[in-house]
């Protein structure tokens, strides 16, 4: 009997199952035929799930709401730290932790709705209430906050998430700046704390396109330039500033890109990713079974062995040494004319 094609929630849900069984040590019996999980490799233990409480929900700007999950004795995080949140449907979204990093009773992070996305922010907005469970992973922290002799910090809207923890461990103390751009005051949230934070000298709010030049330009040496927002914000300021650190919650958008081959070793098979797809889309047209969940390069369902070729990596998970033999194929790419994969 031919079996029924599988939803995303379905196969996001089976990879759960099966992550979660892998951690524990034990065989599962697979609901599908499906190719083999990558083995883990050398590097950074992955987290260890939590389960918390969801204490508090509450809306806090134009289409924003903060949610307060509750446990005990939970991790400690340093400011620019995230938390991978499973959903109910076993999709994984990635938020950043806005809270007391001092407080192992509760973690604080806060999602925009965003109507026309992947259903990540819908399903969170319209399914995650007070007095459910819910499961994360981390803290992870790859948008740390270094010792500097100045920062800037750039926020687009839910951008200030990650960068109000370092706003508030720098206080009085340092010397920073901090522009925070929405489509309107109402729309920003923590803006009445940051603002109370920084004052006049220090914050700069601004309803529609900042001024970046104005604030970009002639920094002082060795200050620290942060910036969390829209991509074309990110872009912008990078242009501007080189060596300005991103906190990503999308895969950047591919420029320029160029078609490739990827071989799988496995079956045999060749196919082609053209220069606006990805990996994990070429390869679920001949393998649709293929287990994948955030499509952002954050959750590592879809994490494979590289035999050979050059990766341009493009994740936001893999350590150093996974990335020596492994790829997230939903958003790296090739460097090379082919890749080879184990699948």
């Amino acid at each position: 009997m031919t079996p029924k094609p599988l939803t995303a929630v379905a196969v996001a849900g089976a990879a759960l199952l099966v992550r979660r069984a892998l951690r524990r040590r034990i065989q599962v019996s697979p609901l599908w035929p499906m190719p083999a999980l990558a083995e883990p490799v050398s590097g950074r233990p992955r987290s260890r799930a939590l389960r918390l409480l969801v204490a508090e929900r509450r809306e806090i700007a134009e289409g924003v709401v903060r949610l307060r999950l509750e446990g005990h004795g939970l991790p400690r995080w340093e400011p620019g730290a995230h938390l991978d949140l499973v959903l109910p449907s076993g999709l994984v979204r990635q938020y950043s932790l806005c809270g007391d990093p001092a407080d192992t009773s509760s973690y604080t992070v806060a999602a925009r709705l965003v109507p026309d996305g992947r259903g990540g922010s819908r399903e969170l907005h319209e399914q995650v209430r007070e007095g459910m469970e819910v499961e994360v992973r981390g803290p992870r922290n790859r948008f740390p906050l270094v010792e500097a002799p100045a920062y800037v910090f750039v926020a687009g809207g839910i951008g200030i998430t990650p960068i109000l923890p370092m706003v508030r461990a720098l206080a009085e103390g340092s010397e920073w700046r901090l522009l925070h751009a929405g489509r309107t005051r109402a729309s920003m949230p923590f803006l009445k704390e940051v603002e109370r934070l920084g004052g006049e000298d220090r914050v700069t709010v601004v309803e529609g396109r900042p001024d970046l030049d104005a604030l970009l330009t002639d920094l002082p040496e060795g200050t620290a330039v942060y910036c969390c927002g829209p991509e074309g914000l990110m872009v912008a300021v990078a242009e501007r500033v080189p060596q300005v650190r991103l906190e990503r919650f999308a895969a950047r958008t591919v420029r320029d890109g160029e078609p490739f081959e990827v071989e799988l070793r496995r079956t045999g098979r060749v196919v082609t990713v053209a220069a606006d797809s990805t990996v994990l889309a070429a390869v679920r047209a001949e393998l649709p079974n293929t287990l994948y969940s955030c499509e952002q390069g954050f959750c590592g369902t879809c994490q494979q062995r590289v035999l050979e070729g050059e990766v341009e990596h493009r994740d936001e998970l893999l350590t150093d040494a996974e990335r020596d033999d492994s790829m997230l194929i939903c958003v790296s790419r090739a460097r090379s004319e082919r890749l080879v994969l184990d699948m």
